[in-house]
């Protein structure tokens, strides 16, 4: 069997359903496929909390329980390599065992090149840096802030205008091959007779990295475009309902959303694993997508993993536009504004045909985002095959 190795940080981040389910949809899209799996994530002693946030020790740490329940429910307990920072230690599989595996694979995709073990990326055939999240890393290696993609053989990215006039992210004098976001389709089935349902998202307020000046402009965070778009619940036919991740200091911006009709839930009880998040994604009637003003600004032609989760949900995606037109079809079930009076109109355009929409944003899950397709294109033009 072809076997593949995954590499990324779901242990430092644990109780974040949607963040999980961004590697999950890579392991079991390969697994589908007929590939040998294997996900490696990297655990800082100083991120080990316990399920208050309080600093503990790896082994009691609810980051190693999450990780283990993760696993298992997916069926992967076998297949994953926790590496304890700034040891040896392996939890999961040991690490002659982890090391063995790397030989033996086509392949090690590191997400946004968070694993950082050499002799670990010296085992791989192929070390390939896997861009989710484009823009910021660019950036910083054309500034010399950062070395980002140091150490690698190809570099794959979601920015689906990267290369392009348009496109103002630079490209580092990198050869960047393009591919979708995957979801795998079974685990995502279509749930209907939500149209009364909230309109949602679920989204963090700031995110990891801040802002970014790069060739005279600031590209920032998501806070500096949802803020446009506040006033939506007054303009359009609601409910509207935010799963927020937001800091205790941006209580201003708490206040906005209320005074404006937002209802805002904590994400950790709606999201806080696998589960609760597409229970939440499929109980919604559409998502409402504000996009960080890096992929609105720099004209990214970004889609949200997230956003994909809904659309195979059969649920209807109002996105902020990227730069998407050129690369997807839009208008119905994935609809696409730049200001707030198109957001208002997308939304009661998808308020008035409900079935019509969530049809389509099905039918554009499978056609684009189907994780058999772009998994098996990705590695088709990686040379995996």
């Amino acid at each position: 069997m072809k076997s593949i190795v995954i590499a990324g940080s779901l242990a430092q981040r644990p109780g974040r359903g949607g963040h999980t389910w961004v590697f999950l949809q890579y392991l079991l899209g390969f697994r589908k496929l007929g590939w040998d799996v294997l996900f490696v994530d990297r655990l800082e002693p100083d991120m080990c909390v316990d399920e208050c946030g309080r600093p503990t020790t790896i082994d009691d740490s609810w980051n190693v329980r999450y990780l283990h329940e993760v696993m298992g429910r997916f069926g992967l307990e076998c297949t994953f390599a926790l590496v304890c920072g700034g040891t040896t230690r392996t939890i999961g599989l040991t690490r002659p065992a982890l090391l063995e595996r790397v030989r033996s694979s086509a392949a090690l995709i590191n997400v946004m090149g968070f694993l950082n073990d050499e002799e670990i990326l010296s085992a791989a055939p192929t070390r390939i840096f896997l861009d989710i999240d484009p823009g910021f890393g660019q950036m910083w290696q054309a500034l010399g802030l950062h070395n980002t993609f140091c150490g690698h053989d190809a570099y794959v990215t979601i920015a689906g205008n990267i290369g392009e006039p348009s496109c103002a992210i630079p490209t580092c004098n990198l050869s960047w091959l393009l591919t979708r976001p995957p979801v795998v389709l079974d685990e995502w089935p279509v749930a209907s007779d939500t149209e009364s349902r909230p309109i949602t998202s679920i989204v963090s307020w700031r995110g990891a990295y801040g802002p970014v000046t790069y060739g005279g402009r600031t590209y920032g965070l998501r806070a500096r475009e949802f803020r446009k778009f506040a006033s939506l619940p007054r303009h359009a036919d609601g409910p509207f309902e935010l799963a927020l991740d937001i800091h205790a200091g941006d209580a201003q911006d708490v206040d906005l959303l209320r005074e404006n009709g937002w209802l805002l839930v904590r994400p950790r009880q709606v999201a806080g694993d696998p589960w609760r998040y597409a229970d939440y994604i499929r109980g919604s009637a559409a998502e409402f997508m504000a996009a960080k003003s890096m992929y609105v600004e720099t004209n990214s032609g970004w889609v949200s993993d997230r956003s994909i989760c809904y659309l195979a949900s059969g649920k209807p995606v109002l996105a902020q536009d990227t730069g998407i037109a050129r690369l997807l079809p839009t208008g119905e079930g994935l609809l696409t504004f730049t200001t707030l009076e198109e957001a208002a109109e997308a939304v009661e355009r998808v308020r008035r045909e409900p079935r019509r929409h969530a049809q389509a944003a099905r039918r554009l899950a499978e056609e684009y985002f189907d994780s058999s397709l772009v998994l098996g294109a990705l590695t088709a033009r990686l040379g995996l095959d």
